[in-house]
């Protein structure tokens, strides 16, 4: 029979009952097909490098990593003499520590006030005739400027006082008191001032720059152009007030000096 050829052929045994013939002929058939659809697999068939009578050089070996141990820290001991303790700072128990509390502080009105003016000058557009203030004179001849008033320093009241009470004991003791000549010294007082300006009569007029409210003074240096008579703005109007023994001064006026300084006041 036929199926006897093909066993014979490939040498395989038979089964014996029915049915297992039946799945052995079936598997025999499908086999074949079954072979068709799998893939094939690849094999990577490499070329054998040809032998060259070059002598290639070997790579340097790097020389292996160092391990560095780590020692461990070893832990300070506590002192058990001095004992902890961490503060606490909760309502009722440790003081808190110093802050800076500057923009909690409750500022007086005129510190506000002056500080709300300073934002405002450097934020608007200021006009000449207020920003001539600003162009003071330089700190070396201020200092010669205020050393020159100070010798022509009104006198104070104890000095006005031993004056008139030399004077009245010397009426006392019968001598004939003769009368002196005018005293030289520094004008004050705006009204005066400009007085003194308008005759011109006044030889140089120091203002302050700091006078508040600005217009009281905002037309003198004008005045001064109009009249011809020198000025200059300084810095700080208590320096002008220590000169004529006073808080401040918004202006000074100078009329006759010695001879011996008119070159000084020249200058």
């Amino acid at each position: 029979s036929p199926s006897r050829v093909i066993f014979q052929q490939k040498k395989i045994k038979a089964p014996r009952n029915h049915l297992g013939l039946v799945v052995f002929v079936s598997t025999l058939v499908l086999k074949p097909f079954a072979d068709l659809n799998m893939p094939k697999k690849q094999v990577n068939k490499k070329k054998a490098a040809a032998p060259s009578s070059k002598k290639v050089a070997s790579k340097p070996v790097a020389p292996p990593k160092k391990t560095i141990v780590k020692k461990p820290k070893l832990r300070k001991r506590d002192n058990p003499l001095f004992e902890k303790k961490p503060r606490n700072y909760g309502i009722g128990n440790d003081i808190q520590p110093k802050r800076d509390l500057t923009r909690f502080v409750k500022w007086p009105k005129y510190i506000k006030l002056q500080r709300q003016k300073r934002i405002l000058l450097k934020r608007l557009k200021v006009p000449g005739i207020i920003n001539q203030f600003t162009r003071t004179l330089d700190r070396h001849s201020a200092g010669a400027l205020l050393g020159f008033l100070e010798k022509y320093a009104p006198e104070t009241r104890q000095q006005k006082k031993a004056r008139l009470l030399g004077q009245v004991k010397d009426e006392a003791k019968g001598k004939q008191i003769e009368a002196g000549k005018k005293p030289k010294f520094v004008k004050c007082g705006l009204k005066h001032v400009t007085s003194l300006v308008e005759d011109k009569r006044a030889k140089l007029v120091v203002i302050a720059h700091d006078v508040d409210p600005i217009e009281l003074v905002l037309w003198l240096p004008t005045l001064c152009r109009k009249k011809g008579v020198p000025y200059v703005i300084i810095k700080g109007k208590a320096r002008l007030g220590k000169v004529v023994h006073k808080k401040t001064a918004t202006c000074l006026a100078i009329t006759d000096v010695e001879i011996k300084d008119a070159k000084d006041l020249a200058i």
